[in-house]
């Protein structure tokens, strides 16, 4: 990867300054080791009127593949394609972002004690990029850049192949900018949107990365007409991030409108004091709907049924009645992170007696599943396709048949309340299904019945009088003895019956 800043000067201003603000001697070639690679400081032209700093990143396409296998913590979504043939090594990215603020990190902050006055004014610059990636093309380039306050702005398309014109052009381009910006300035902008072009990072995205791109983008992204492209992309469209940054630009966009400072915006609350009564977000009514019932039925022994990341489990091992608590998921990765969340290796011997976790699928009858007093399916039942709903119906309540089930579901006519639920969507996009209250009784109704027990019902969060809960609970209290012979599976015309 290769990256050239220029400059021009007079002999009482020589272009060599450059060197005093980069902090790497116009007369040396350096060299300096990165994550992936050695990156290489040297200059190609260094004279009163002009002067030229290039950085070359020397990319180890061993320690590439070695760093970036698959998409998880510390891997690269691009690298995983190919082992060692790829563009990593030649196209600007990420690669190149993180070896400019390795090598020019006391630029990019705009300090400079020999020439101040220098680091804080513009400079005549040219800033030239063989090869950088634009995923939305040049046009993207130029969105980007241009609002920057740079003079002239090329993206030059780099064609697949000069020989044969008729297959058009490659998503990378030559990049040349040109116009009078702080170095600072212009060092910022490239740390940012190098990874942003090439839409991919070679490292995991942490909360830290928000930090970073605010630093980063300190006087220019927070009024930037791409803002929410540059923050999404940056950091890997990773939702919760994004709109943690999005809000903290806005903040600044205010305040720099008000000429104020972002404190002097942000001030509506008190810090002091803590008057305003925040609502209870809903994951906590359930939890706390669930455990009311699991009490109410005085259940020890209990089974989370699709436990996902663990907070049910987390909630009932702060309660000494629940004697034995077992976590079910099909999924392995959650059950790892609900490993991690219950800290079951730092977990002392009593405690870690009372819970387990287990990796097993709903739909199939599981003989350690029997015996328990109480099942939980919290937000379960919408994640499958309908014609599987009978065999985990009879998994549960036919098979397993502990004393008290208790199934929650989200109530479909209580969607018109989201504002940023689309009209006719379901609220996760795993949901197969989503219930009116009219259905969901009518479904419990039928498993009581072909399986033995009484459905009770229970509204979970805000009862709206016109569209019911956001949640819908149903607690089933077996009356036939456990012993008795098990229901079968209800075929598909039952559950279409059952529902009506």
């Amino acid at each position: 990867m290769f990256l050239t800043i220029s400059t021009t000067g007079t002999p009482e201003r020589p272009a060599t300054d450059l060197g005093f603000l980069l902090h790497k001697h116009p007369e040396k070639a350096q060299a300096f080791s990165t994550s992936h690679g050695t990156a290489h400081v040297l200059y190609p032209e260094a004279s009163a009127e002009r002067c030229t700093a290039a950085l070359l990143l020397e990319v180890d396409p061993v320690a590439l593949v070695r760093r970036g296998r698959g998409k998880g913590r510390g891997g690269a979504p691009d690298t995983a394609l190919a082992q060692y043939v790829n563009d990593r090594p030649y196209a600007a990215s990420s690669l190149l972002a993180v070896a400019l603020a390795r090598v020019f990190k006391t630029a990019l902050h705009g300090s400079c004690a020999a020439l101040p006055e220098r680091a804080a004014e513009p400079l005549p610059l040219r800033i030239e990029i063989p090869a950088l990636p634009a995923r939305g093309g040049a046009a993207l380039v130029t969105r980007l850049f241009g609002p920057l306050g740079w003079a002239t702005v090329t993206a030059e398309p780099v064609a697949l192949d000069p020989e044969f014109p008729a297959w058009g052009d490659s998503r990378y381009v030559r990049l040349v900018l040109e116009g009078e910006l702080r170095l600072a300035d212009a060092l910022n902008q490239l740390y940012v949107l190098l990874p942003v072009l090439d839409d991919a990072k070679h490292y995991w995205v942490a909360p830290d990365e928000v930090d970073k791109l605010l630093r980063a983008g300190d006087g220019w992204l927070a009024g930037h007409p791409e803002r929410q492209l540059i923050t999404s992309r940056y950091l890997a469209r990773r939702w919760g991030l994004t709109r943690a940054a999005t809000e903290r630009l806005e903040l600044t966009r205010l305040a720099e409108a008000d000429g104020l400072e972002v404190e002097e915006v942000d001030n509506a609350v008190d810090e002091t004091t803590d008057t305003e009564e925040r609502p209870v977000p809903l994951a906590e009514h359930r939890r706390a709907a669930i455990l009311a019932a699991l009490r109410a039925a005085d259940a020890a022994r209990v089974l989370d049924l699709g436990c996902g990341q663990g907070q049910l489990v987390q909630a009932l091992l702060k309660d000494v009645r629940f004697t034995e608590i077992v976590g079910v998921d099909v999924s392995a990765r959650a059950l790892s992170v609900a490993a991690r969340r219950l800290r079951l290796e730092r977990m002392g011997e009593r405690q870690a007696s009372r819970v387990n976790l287990l990796q097993g699928s709903l739909t199939y009858t599981d003989k350690r599943l029997a015996g328990y007093d109480a099942a939980v399916l919290s937000e379960v039942i919408e994640h499958l396709d309908l014609p599987r709903l009978p065999a985990l119906e009879y998994a549960v309540f036919g098979s397993a048949r502990p004393r008290t089930v208790i199934v929650t579901t989200p109530n479909v006519e209580y969607n018109v309340r989201w504002e940023s639920l689309p009209a006719g969507h379901v609220r996760h996009g795993d949901h197969r299904f989503e219930w009116t209250r009219e259905e969901f009784r009518g479904w419990a109704a039928g498993v009581a019945g072909a399986f033995g027990y009484e459905a009770a019902f229970v509204p979970v969060g805000p009862d709206d009088p016109e569209v019911g809960p956001p949640t819908q609970m149903a607690v089933f209290t077996r009356t036939e003895p456990a012993a008795g012979p098990a229901a079968a599976p209800r075929t598909d015309d039952a559950l279409k019956e059952a529902r009506a």
